[in-house]
């Protein structure tokens, strides 16, 4: 009988050795593939995240830049491409002397971060004066092109006239004209938009435009800003349509 229990012993023992072992190959196996995907990059991955990301940053709310000025370029750095994508400013040209000229005067001038700027200016502008938003016209414009704009939108309010406008987008944005003028920095931007634009009477009938045509917009609008000064806001100092 005892040897009986030790040959079951035994055997159980051998069969236990041989699970422990398939076991152990399970084992090796699953960490083999487990590593070889965890340590592999898919291309998918998050990129690792940034604590400080969003920290002492203002709201937009809290801006009152018209235009944000970018880091200061390397000096002696010639313009870059300004208008649409692809279409350098001549070497040698009126323009291209003008903005060197600039660019040697106030080193915080870049002239693409600047359009980038003034595009969204333009629209900020144009649907502010639409809706008679003085509180966020003021921010933008000189003063007289401020009083010229609010004389505009009382004369409006005067009638019971309303402007409905939808902008559509800016189809394109160029700088045409850059100087110095008494330490302050001056550039002209031509803007072509696409709006759908509705004047209504007091009576809520169209009196002008068309609800259902996008029309193109041509502006040519000169922004300026003290080349001396810390303060980095541009404003809208003259608005002109061609003739």
């Amino acid at each position: 009988m005892v040897a009986a229990a030790s040959e079951v012993r035994e055997t159980m023992g051998q069969i236990l050795d041989f699970y422990n072992i398939i076991f152990l190959v399970l084992a090796v196996v699953v960490f083999l593939r487990l590593r070889s995907v965890l340590g592999r990059k898919t291309g998918s991955e998050r990129p690792p995240v940034d604590p400080y990301q969003g920290r002492d940053r203002p709201e937009a709310g809290d801006r009152d830049n018209v235009i944000p000025m970018p880091p200061r370029g390397a000096p002696g750095s010639g313009p870059e491409p300004v208008g649409a994508p692809g279409e350098p400013v001549p070497e040698g040209s009126a323009i291209d002397r003008a903005l060197r000229a600039v660019m040697a005067a106030d080193r915080t001038f870049e002239p693409n971060h600047f359009l980038a700027g003034a595009r969204a200016a333009y629209e900020m502008i144009v649907t502010g004066f639409a809706v008679g938003d003085r509180k966020a016209l003021r921010p933008l414009l000189s003063k007289e092109v401020f009083d010229g704009f609010v004389a505009a939108i009382q004369d409006r309010e005067s009638r019971g006239e309303k402007v409905e406008t939808t902008f559509v987008g800016i189809d394109k944005a160029e700088i045409v004209e850059a100087g110095m003028r008494a330490g302050f920095v001056q550039i002209t931007v031509r803007f072509v938009s696409q709006l759908i634009t509705v004047t209504r009477n007091a009576q809520g009938d169209v009196i002008d435009g068309d609800p259902s045509k996008v029309s193109e917009l041509v502006d040519i609008w000169t922004f300026e800003r003290n080349a001396g000064s810390s303060d980095p806001n541009w404003y809208l100092v003259a608005t002109k349509t061609p003739d």
